[in-house]
């Protein structure tokens, strides 16, 4: 049970790297077509997108990592994302890095 836990916090540490969260996206959509998409963009480092393990679907929702931050504001920019008719809802990730989180905590 141990590891399990640790497993998922490690998960969290990892999505605070990625640049922008993305929700409501359809079931029929991949991670594949999603980094096909954002890579109109800019260069899409990764894209995480979860599983859930009793349905065997994703859980509709992702994190993308891009190469520079003037790509990640070149989504931002655009005023709506549609795939397969749904509309996407982004939200860019604060990225701290550790020197200000230990700057903060003393």
């Amino acid at each position: 049970m141990a590891a399990a836990s640790a497993v998922r916090a490690a998960g969290r540490r990892s999505r605070r790297l990625f640049d922008i969260f993305v929700a409501e996206i359809p079931w029929t959509v991949s991670s594949k077509e999603l980094k096909e998409y954002f890579s109109q963009f800019g260069l899409v480092q990764r894209c995480q997108l979860p599983f859930d393990r009793d349905t065997g679907f994703h859980r509709r929702y992702c994190w993308i990592k891009f190469s520079t931050p003037e790509e990640v504001q070149n989504v931002l920019q655009k005023d709506s994302h549609i795939l397969e008719g749904s509309k996407l809802t982004l939200k860019q990730q604060n990225r701290r890095r550790r020197s200000q989180r230990k700057s903060q905590s003393d």
